[in-house]
């Protein structure tokens, strides 16, 4: 084939055959990567002249000719064509028609290897930050809701089953934390990847580039890497980025269950709001819950991405191999889907309205106070075994009489065990039984209030690491 420009073919006579370069070429996705590759590249020159190689003319040169090619790239005036490979193939290609010989330059001191890796690093930074912001706008609106319903009694359940009555607010706000960490792992995880590649070469390292700590500042790292083949092979940042992604659409996909159990008719918890849900083409009366299922369904997505780049990954030897170009479609598709998913779970969440005497109602059934009975009994010095069996056949008796435990009478529960008294009534109420769970992680409408302050507080932090772009400031 008539391929006009390559990075590699001094010592090779043949023409590459268009089915290994079909199989080779990769623009159409690390494409994507092509303005942090023109902003690597001119921080690149500016090391090369700090080290004596490239003159001040060239220097100036090349750095005003990248900038129009970055604006170009950004305006969609630059694409790559079918004779090029790769994302670092075109840009160079672009500067040596537009400036000659003296762009070949801008390939001295590094490598399609550390050049790939820093690229995906920072786009991977910057990538954590903005799915970490729609993250923290989800989060605004579960905190709303669970504001809403501080005092709202909703079913609390344990293997689908009734359980005990809590908090609808509660209930919210376990969502809430579980989505702190999958941030709180982004912000670990960017102290792990805040190691510049860049000065590793092809693997060896380079003498050509005399301050590598300075070049890696100016992209927004603070230290370079410790070891230049560990550097160039390494994809464990990858993969824990996936496993974040996957950890957080799990997160999603047991809220989106949640939403599509409470909405249905038989649960009649929640309506949601008509603009975050669909219809049937043959069904009219149908109102499905497609956001959440949607959601649900993409998580298989996000766990087979993980999966798939640890296979790529287990044991490939000694330094780069190519089959770490297979890291990166995964990490564009992880970091796509999961942002798609985080901006209707926001509309829809903002949007829902809960059935809340249904809730109420469904918070007492099926002896969920149970266990009010067995706490009664304790602070009656009743060992909590006993109590346990105690309670036990106060629902034992509830169900011969069709009653629910908290409908028995004075005689009833007497009738079980003379320790009863008329106070029992006062431990029944579902109200006070929310109250009453006012210890630091409980139900109590209180407590939860605490909750979300506590939650915010942790926003606030976390939003201020969002917005810190690494890049911020740089200009080629």
């Amino acid at each position: 084939m008539n391929q006009e420009k390559k990075l590699w073919g001094g010592r090779f006579s043949d023409q590459t055959d268009s089915r290994m370069f079909n199989l080779s070429k990769s623009t159409q996705f690390d494409w994507r990567l092509a303005l942090i590759d023109v902003l690597q590249t001119s921080v690149h020159v500016k090391g090369l002249h700090k080290s004596g190689l490239v003159s001040d003319q060239e220097k100036d040169i090349i750095i005003s000719n990248l900038s129009e090619i970055y604006k170009d790239i950004d305006q969609d005036k630059i694409q790559p064509d079918e004779r090029d490979e790769d994302v670092h193939t075109v840009i160079e290609r672009v500067l040596e028609n537009r400036i000659g010989k003296v762009a070949g330059k801008i390939r001295a001191g590094r490598s399609r290897n550390d050049q790939i890796v820093t690229d995906l690093k920072i786009f991977l930074r910057l990538s954590a930050r903005e799915i970490s912001s729609e993250i923290l706008e989800l989060i605004k609106e579960l905190n709303n809701q669970a504001m809403d319903n501080l005092d709202q009694l909703s079913p609390g359940f344990t293997h689908l089953q009734h359980a005990q009555p809590v908090s609808l607010g509660h209930e919210i706000n376990k969502h809430s934390f579980s989505l702190l960490r999958d941030i709180q792992r982004f912000t670990d995880w960017d102290k792990r990847i805040d190691q510049s590649p860049l000065g590793s070469a092809a693997l060896a390292g380079t003498s050509l580039i005399s301050d590598p700590l300075w070049i890696a500042k100016q992209l927004g790292f603070s230290q370079i890497s410790d070891n230049s083949i560990d550097a160039v092979s390494d994809r464990d940042f990858v993969a824990e980025y996936l496993f974040i992604c996957a950890m957080t659409s799990i997160h999603l996909s047991k809220l989106a269950e949640e939403i599509i159990l409470m909405s249905t008719s038989e649960f009649n918890y929640l309506t949601l709001d008509d603009s975050f849900s669909t219809g049937s083409s043959i069904m009219p009366q149908k109102k499905n819950p497609d956001a959440a299922e949607l959601a649900r369904g993409k998580t298989g997505r996000f766990i087979g991405n993980l999966n798939s780049l640890l296979i790529t990954l287990k044991a490939l030897p000694f330094a780069y191999n190519r089959d770490l170009q297979e890291d990166k479609e995964v990490v564009f598709d992880s970091h796509d889907n999961l942002i798609l998913i985080l901006k209707a779970f926001t509309g829809m969440i903002s949007t829902m309205k809960f059935n809340k005497n249904r809730l109420k109602e469904s918070a007492i059934k099926s002896h969920s106070l149970a266990t009010e009975v067995a706490d009664y009994l304790v602070r009656k010095n009743i060992a909590f075994a006993d109590a346990h069996e105690i309670s036990g056949n106060c629902v034992k008796l509830a169900e011969t009489l069709n009653k629910e435990v908290h409908e028995l009478s004075i005689n009833e529960f007497k009738s079980i065990n003379s320790i009863f008294d008329k106070d029992i009534l006062n431990y029944l109420d579902p109200t006070q039984s929310l109250k009453s769970r006012n210890n630091f992680m409980g139900t109590a409408p209180d407590n939860v209030e605490n909750q979300v302050k506590r939650i915010q507080q942790q926003m606030a932090v976390f939003t201020t690491w969002s917005a810190k772009n690494p890049l911020l400031g740089l200009k080629i």
